[in-house]
Parts: structure tokens; C-alpha cells; sequence
């Protein structure tokens, strides 16, 4: 664990229902109130948008609405997305949505107005600028978007994600409504949740883990552990919903103390190519990795489940790490999600393309408390190609 810490987090984070009147404290700052509002058209659908829609005609703050936003985006499509929403005059982002969602908003309060390009902050994210400020509204229960540092982007011509970081890019404001989630297909919050709480589990076996983001990671898991079966079987637990919510809060704020390690950097070449959902290929890959790490870090994995289950703290440090990965497995299963790559056409004729992919995402693998061999990234994905 690293000896000195540090956190960021947004300016304000509201929890609870029927938030919009929170907006008021950040419009009202700006000199130019007109608001660029990024959501995708199956939560207009859902009429998720309705309640922003209607603060913002009776404050009669001039708004446009932007619902292209295309799942897990390249960088060319938000660069075009930069020069259409850019036609517009806007003195504030307000995104409603998932992480897609989420991360293009974070990228264009970034590069709306800036003298450099997406491709700049992709070989160079440290010169980003905050251009325009930012509220981040979640409608899911897993990326954590709303409190990272971080935006994905495909690199189509690499066939492979990237991860662009950046504290200018924390949100301004963020509001977990919990109305927000209520009717959120159970497959999708089973993937976005188990996706929390591996944010939520690496982040406290991270070799960069700090005092900070243990305790935020472990109050995270501890949250999913406990309510994402329910949350699945029951579809009415609201309660149970919006504890997700806010562990994938947590999981997201401890990314930015820590960041994700090989579950993460092996997971980017499955969305890369194959298109396989974050949080599905994350699951897929979460025991295996744990399992490759677990030598390596036995000590965290017993502390966190000192915390999320005390009922194992007189059982063997070796004990409690095993019944942690086994937990691990167990909610995967609980919630349906496929755990061979078989199922969605990976081969072992594509091992090449993976483990090369995956022992570029240096950033992520540098934080892996276990050094990464070709041979070992090999039989990780090997052994869900079974």
C-alpha cells in the first residue's frame, strides 16, 4: 500500500430521488446558462430525461438535446461528435446515461474550444484542459464514470480499447438518483454491477492502493456483495438498487485514488474486437485473474473479506482469500452472466490478438501487484477458452 495518499472526487455529489433542483447551485454560477444535455435514446425511451427536460423549461434555461452517443465509442466518433455538438453555444454538459454516455460527455468538456485534438490526449492526456463544466447523472449501476478520472475510447485501427485519464475531467456535480435505476433490465445491472465491484476489488489489491482508496474500495464491495443478488432476483427491491448505485459510486472514486489492474487490462481487447460488453467481459475474466494474483495478494483478499463477511475473520489468511474468490465466482453465477469466451465467438485462433493486446494496457498492468508473463496472459485466456 502506497504511504502517502491523495483523493479526488467531483465538487458535489447528491444521493437520493428526485435530484434536479441541485442543478440550481451550478447553473447559476455560469455566465453562460444554455446546456448541452448527453443521453442516448433508450433512456429517452424510458423517460429518464423527462425530469431535466422539465427543469429546464420551467427555469427557462435554453438547452439542446444530444442522443447519438454510440456504445463504447472510437475516438473518431467522438471527434464528430465534438464537431456537431460544437455548432451549438453551451456554457454546461449535463449527461444522463451509462458510461459511454458519461465518458463522451467527459471528453468533450475536455476538447470543446480546446487548441488540441482527441488523438493529442491519447498520446498525451496530462495537457487537457477543463473547457466547460460538467454534471454526471448514472443510469446504470456499474461504471463508476460519474467519479473517475478516466474516459474509454476504441482505437478501431488496433481493434482495442484505451483509457484516457485525466483529473481536468472529474465532474463538476453528480446526482445518484436512485429513480434513475429502478427499471433497469436485470441483465444490465447484473454486468454494471459485477463490472463495481471488480473496480472495487482491484482497486484494493492495486499496488497502488492507498488508505483512501481501501476504505472506499471495501465500503464499495461491501454494498455489491450484499445486494446485487437481491437486486437481480427482485426486481422491486429499490433499496437493494440503490445500494448498487452507490457501489459503483465508490468503485469508481477508488479507481481515481488507485486504478484497476489485470482484470481491466486483460478485458479491453474482448470490447475491442469482439464487441463483448464491459461488464460481461470483465466477469468473465474476474475469478481467473484473482486466482493467477492470489500469492500475490492474500492479505488484501483476507482483510476485505474480514470486512464483507466478519462471520470469516477466525478462518486462515489463506482461507479467507480463497472464500473471497469464491465469492467472486458465485455472484457471477447468481446473476446469469457467461463466463467462456466461446460464447461469443473467441477462438484460440485469436490467442495472439489477445495476449498481444492485452500486454500493451501497461498503465492498467503496471498496477498489478503480480508481474504479467506473455506465457501467464496466455493461460489466463486459455483457461476461459476451455
Amino acid at each position: 500500500m502506497s504511504t502517502s495518499a491523495f483523493l479526488k472526487m467531483p465538487n458535489s455529489i447528491y444521493a437520493g430521488t428526485d435530484l434536479t433542483k441541485h442543478l440550481d447551485e451550478l447553473i447559476k454560477l455560469q455566465t453562460n446558462q444554455k446546456v448541452l444535455l448527453f443521453t442516448d435514446k433508450g433512456i429517452e425511451a424510458n423517460h429518464l430525461v423527462d425530469p431535466l427536460i422539465t427543469y429546464f423549461e420551467h427555469e427557462g434555461i435554453t438547452y439542446q438535446v444530444e442522443d447519438e452517443i454510440k456504445p463504447e465509442p472510437s475516438y473518431v466518433q467522438v471527434d464528430a461528435l465534438l464537431q456537431k455538438v460544437s455548432q451549438f453555444d453551451f456554457g454546461l454538459i449535463v449527461a444522463i446515461g451509462g458510461g459511454s454516455v458519461m465518458d463522451a460527455a467527459k471528453l468533450i468538456s475536455l476538447l470543446r474550444g480546446a487548441d488540441y485534438t482527441i488523438q493529442d490526449l491519447i498520446q498525451n492526456a496530462s495537457i487537457a484542459k477543463k473547457q466547460v463544466p460538467s454534471v454526471m447523472i448514472p443510469t446504470t449501476t456499474g461504471t463508476g464514470s460519474e467519479a473517475t478520472i478516466n474516459a474509454i475510447v476504441t482505437i478501431p485501427e488496433k481493434q482495442v480499447k484505451f483509457g484516457i485519464v485525466s483529473g481536468e475531467m472529474l465532474p463538476d456535480l453528480v446526482l445518484l438518483d436512485v429513480n434513475n435505476v429502478k427499471k433497469l433490465p436485470k441483465s444490465i445491472l447484473a454486468a454494471s454491477a459485477v463490472d463495481a465491484l471488480s473496480h472495487c476489488v482491484e482497486c484494493y489489491t492495486s499496488k497502488n492502493a492507498t488508505i483512501f482508496s481501501n476504505d472506499i474500495a471495501a465500503i464499495g464491495a461491501r454494498y455489491i456483495f450484499q445486494n446485487l443478488v437481491t437486486a437481480y432476483q427482485d426486481e422491486d427491491n429499490v433499496a437493494a438498487r440503490e445500494a448498487l448505485l452507490l457501489g459503483a459510486f465508490y468503485g469508481g472514486v477508488a479507481i481515481t485514488a488507485s486504478g484497476t489492474t489485470a482484470v481491466h487490462a486483460l478485458s479491453y481487447p474482448l470490447g475491442g474486437k469482439f464487441h463483448i460488453a464491459h461488464g460481461v467481459s470483465n466477469a468473465v475474466l474476474f475469478k481467473q485473474v484473482m486466482t493467477f494474483n492470489k500469492d500475490a495478494i492474500m492479505p488484501q483478499l483476507a482483510n476485505l473479506t474480514d470486512f464483507v463477511f466478519p462471520d470469516n475473520q477466525q478462518d486462515s489468511e489463506v482461507s479467507k482469500a480463497d472464500f473471497m474468490i469464491a465469492k467472486i465466482a458465485d455472484i457471477v453465477e447468481a446473476v446469469a452472466i457467461p463466463t467462456d469466451l466461446k460464447q461469443f465467438g473467441v477462438t484460440l485462433a485469436d490467442l495472439d490478438f489477445l495476449i498481444d493486446s492485452a500486454l500493451q494496457q501497461t498503465r492498467l498492468l503496471d498496477h498489478n501487484m503480480k508481474v504479467l508473463s506473455r506465457e501467464d496472459v496466455e493461460n489466463i485466456y486459455r483457461s476461459i477458452l476451455s
